[in-house]
């Protein structure tokens, strides 16, 4: 195959090209119509090709190869040590780049691969994408992965995953399969995703559903928030409402609006909901506070939870020194030792030891030793201690009052 060169510093003019060329640092090409190789186009150094380029593959080494027009490569293109900048569109099967690649126009490829910054100023579509620094992008990113090791910034993503060491700010979008942060995320529009780990700070400023969520960190919401599983390590922070299957808090969370999940809310930490709260079972080893709360299951309290309304479960337990404020409504409710609580309704309900109630309304109740009642009225059954200490006698109906809820 014949091999055309231009040699340093040369000003040449071509269109079609046999065979490979060859260009040395310094040139430059400009375009007769179109510049055509029909075979691998090579650059040293400082290159710049005014007009649009196509060849079978492109190598660049050591310098900026700039090229006004359009970029198309049957094959792949390799920078070496060097960049690479195209102020048109970018097609190609491969490129590497190991500084920056800079592209005004779309992007077209199946692997891109850049080692310092990549910066695209319209599309992206790519299966996979790999940054070892920067990725800017001003407009829609098509991928199947998307890595990079510094940050990113996407106006709109359409991908299947996204791993990121440090920051992440996209518009919105979907990420079908997974997003994995090492330090901040930020979405700015509308998101869906399947499943979200971010090690520092997470933002959502509209709506977002997805999977799981990790966050080991910061978590805010600015509106409404749908999820699988909610996981908080430090503190989260939803203004609107909550929507999801299980919530596990080891450090804070504030939900504005209402909490609907279909499983467990588990917290070591604290948890506060402007409005409703509903699951199916719940485990506080913190502190709950909500508007009202209503479970399917079961509700254990190891710590406090305080509603206005009252909180309703088939079965309660307030653990040992635990303390509730509003009505609590269940099936079964058992306040262990020293546990406290105000009023108490249920079928049957239980005080142990040192544990205190001001009115219990129930079909069954137990009051051990040292357990404080202020009422009682039951309807079937109650037995008291005689070290209890219960202010009225208790009183039997027929019938109970309406419960709460």
């Amino acid at each position: 195959m014949t091999e055309t060169r231009v040699p340093r510093g040369a000003r040449v003019r071509l269109g079609a090209v046999d065979g490979s060329l060859h260009v040395e640092s310094g040139a430059r090409i400009e375009a007769d119509g179109r510049v055509v190789v029909n075979g691998t186009a090579t650059f040293d150094g400082r290159v710049e090709v005014v007009g649009d380029l196509e060849c079978l593959r492109l190598e660049a080494d050591d310098g900026t190869l700039r090229i006004t027009g359009s970029l198309r490569v049957a094959q792949d293109i390799r920078c070496r040590d060097g960049e690479l900048e195209v102020l048109g569109a970018l097609e190609a099967r491969r490129v590497d780049v190991d500084r920056t690649l800079s592209v005004s126009g779309p992007v077209t490829a199946d692997e891109v691969e850049v080692g310092g910054v990549l910066e695209g100023g319209a599309t992206l579509s790519a299966r996979k994408v790999s940054v070892g620094g920067k990725f800017g992008l001003v407009g829609k990113l098509s991928a199947t992965s998307v890595e990079a090791g510094g940050s990113i910034e996407l106006h709109e993503v359409d991908c299947e995953s996204l791993e990121v060491g440090g920051f992440v700010r996209i518009g919105g979008g979907t990420v079908r399969r997974s997003i994995a942060v090492g330090g901040r995320f930020l979405a700015e529009g509308p998101l869906t995703f399947g499943s979200l780990e971010a090690g520092g700070m997470a933002e959502f400023r509209e709506n977002a559903t997805g999977g799981s969520i990790e966050i080991g960190g910061l978590l805010t919401a600015h509106r409404d928030l749908a999820f699988d599983h909610l996981e908080i390590g430090g503190i989260g922070e939803i203004h609107g409402n909550a929507k999801g299957t299980t919530v596990e808090a080891g450090g804070k969370i504030e939900v504005q609006g209402a909490l609907d999940l279909t499983g467990l809310l588990e917290a070591g930490g604290s948890i506060r909901v402007g409005a409703a709260l509903s699951a199916a079972s719940l485990e506080i080893g913190g502190s709950l506070e909500a508007e009202r709360a209503l479970l399917s299951g079961s509700a254990e309290i190891g710590g406090s939870v305080q509603t206005r309304s009252g909180l309703k479960a088939a079965r309660i337990e307030l653990h040992r020194r635990a303390h509730a404020k509003g009505p609590l409504v269940g099936g079964t409710v058992t306040l262990d030792r020293g546990a406290r609580a105000e009023d108490v309704y249920g079928e049957r309900v239980v005080l142990e030891e040192k544990a205190g109630a001001h009115r219990i309304f129930a079909e069954r109740v137990r009051v051990a030793d040292g357990a404080e009642v202020s009422a009682i009225v039951y309807t079937q059954e109650c037995s008291t201690s005689e070290r209890a200490l219960v202010t009225s006698p208790p009183r039997r109906e027929s019938a109970l009052p309406p419960f709460p809820l």
